[in-house]
């Protein structure tokens, strides 16, 4: 058993025990901290939690103890949310050899507890090559906002460097052409 404790939400802190191997599967699988877990105890009425820390053996890394915070479904906080992207097998700038550049494979989100998205989609079935996917050309669910105030970019269609290197020497002989 692996202890731990859950706080916060108004209420005294309860000390808890987890199965190893269940905690050890969950944290595997990924994203355990940016999860929201419906928790019920014994004697206790069930409450939200999301994971704030996960204590590591020095030297196996294994989980020794975890925290757990109570939330209220209008609670706000901050997660990493994962982006997926769509449509890149018809994606125009795709199909003439340019590449997929994900800059944010995740985005951080304010969030609220309720309503936290699992993922952002993101549609590049009309990107050309050059063209940047930013933060705000993404339909964010209701109640996110990003923490970062500035429009920052989550991917883009780059050109392979053999189209780019083509493309410059063109330009250098038809300039050349043009001076005679």
């Amino acid at each position: 058993m692996v202890p731990g404790v859950v706080f916060g939400g108004d209420v005294d802190p309860i000390a808890i025990q987890i199965p190893f191997n269940e905690l050890f599967k969950k944290l595997k699988a990924g994203r355990f901290k940016s999860t929201l877990w419906n928790l019920k105890v014994e004697g206790q009425e069930d409450v939200r939690v999301i994971c704030r820390d996960v204590q590591r053996d020095v030297v196996k890394d294994l989980p020794t103890h975890f925290d757990l915070m109570r939330l209220r479904r209008t609670t706000k906080i901050n997660l990493f949310i994962p982006v997926e992207f769509v449509g890149e097998d018809v994606a125009p700038g795709i199909k003439k050899g340019g590449m997929l550049s994900v800059v944010r494979p995740e985005v951080e989100l304010v969030v609220t507890a309720g309503d936290i998205p699992e993922k952002l989609v993101v549609d590049i079935s009309e990107l050309q090559i050059g063209d940047t996917v930013t933060i705000s050309s993404i339909d964010l669910p209701n109640g996110t906002k990003p923490t970062i105030d500035r429009d920052f970019v989550i991917a883009n269609i780059a050109a392979p460097a053999g189209l780019a290197a083509s493309d410059d020497e063109e330009e250098g002989e038809a300039e050349e052409a043009a001076e005679e």
